[in-house]
């Protein structure tokens, strides 16, 4: 027989946003493709965790993370969504978003099980579902405006139907769900007694004066969502892997045992730069970045307009997906190497974000970067129009 791979290995091959990411740096050109949020780091985050390094706090933490950071986050959550979590029992930090999502999927799917996810997806949130053996079902998601309809789920429900995950705001679309939505969502969980996977790391990247909701904060939506945030974008510490999982007791429980067996614990001092962060942090750090981040998008998104590459404008997140259909190419690859080559701007093919051929003429760019880079970047995909 011989020595080889598991049958799980294909889930986790490399992904296209880190090979752009390589192709990039091989061709020395400016990254929009991975969403490294390379802009300033709040002082009081740094400040934090070099103090908490300099006190010792290097050894492990409790396997749910320091107390003084759940509750941080328990009252950011009471604050921002209206929502109450017991920092003892009902919050996990955890190695990152993903980190959290990969130990909320192992506690609570079972190999077979089918999850619901709206296309065009993060693709995380795929191969971690399929670490976990799970199985994805995608609900294409239709322009303009990212919709979709009550007979869209109801078609794809089986009786191994177990959860769905809702993204918002979204990678790659920048789609915020609506209140309606939401509620199409709810009914559609309740009826069929599904989990509801967030993911809410974006929350904060919200534009032209919408807001953000929390799907837990649904009327009798809590007891059955798991929901996920991090601080990697809010502070631009996507290194420091500080992401958290929001739940009923009883599913944390058992997310935090996960959390404990594959991770130990996220780094110490690295939690507590997250807590001071969210605590002397007020309002006026959140909505200075939604305007600062709408700016980076408008500016962005006429560039790409004046390139002959028509953006979807995205309402939320970082991330804008282009037309490339104009682009050289027959495949998204193609077209995203063609732009790179031409413009030294580095971008991630939409069908990273697809599990058909349907992203083949768009691909995905970040615009998380410092002003003069993103300038850079407009300047250079002025030579597609030339």
């Amino acid at each position: 027989m011989g020595l080889t791979l598991s049958d799980r290995h294909a889930c986790v091959l490399q992904s296209e946003i880190r090979n752009m990411s390589i192709e990039c740096s091989r061709a020395g050109g400016i990254n929009l493709a991975q969403g490294v949020c390379d802009t300033p780091v709040p002082e009081a985050v740094l400040q934090g965790a070099a103090d908490a390094v300099r006190q010792g706090m290097n050894t492990y933490t409790h396997y749910a993370g320091l107390l003084q950071l759940r509750e941080a986050i328990a009252l950011k959550q009471k604050s921002y969504c209206g929502l109450t979590y017991d920092p003892q029992s009902e919050i996990i930090v955890s190695a990152g978003a993903t980190g959290a999502l990969y130990c909320a999927f192992q506690a609570l799917l079972n190999p077979g099980d089918e999850v619901i996810v709206f296309e065009p997806f993060y693709g995380y949130h795929i191969s971690t579902l399929q670490a976990a053996e799970a199985v994805p079902v995608y609900l294409p998601l239709m322009l303009p405006g990212w919709s979709f309809s009550e007979h869209d789920l109801e078609h794809l429900v089986t009786p191994r139907t177990r959860a769905i995950i809702v993204n918002t705001p979204a990678n790659p679309s920048g789609k915020i769900f609506s209140r309606q939505e939401f509620e199409l969502v709810a009914s559609f969980a309740e009826r069929y007694d599904l989990f509801v996977y967030t993911d809410e790391i974006y929350e904060h990247f919200v534009y032209g004066g919408r807001t953000h909701r929390s799907f837990a904060a649904l009327p009798g939506m809590r007891e059955r969502t798991i929901t996920i945030s991090g601080s990697s974008k809010t502070f631009s510490v996507t290194g420091w892997r500080i992401g958290y999982a929001l739940c009923d007791a009883h599913w944390a429980r058992a997310i935090g045992y996960f959390n404990d067996l594959v991770y130990v614990c996220a780094p110490a001092p690295l939690q507590a730069g997250v807590a001071r962060g969210m605590r002397e942090l007020d309002d006026g750090y959140y909505r200075g970045l939604a305007v600062d981040y709408q700016a980076k998008r408008d500016r962005f998104c006429a560039a790409l307009s004046r390139a002959g590459l028509k953006p979807h404008i995205p309402d939320g997140a970082y991330y804008v997906l282009a037309d490339v259909s104009t682009i050289p190419g027959t495949t998204g690859k193609e077209r995203a190497m063609h732009i790179l080559h031409t413009t030294g701007v580095a971008s991630v093919p939409g069908g990273a974000f697809y599990h058909d051929k349907r992203g083949e003429c768009m691909v995905r760019f970040c615009f998380a970067k410092e002003d003069a880079v993103l300038e850079e970047a407009c300047q250079r995909l002025q030579l597609l129009a030339e």
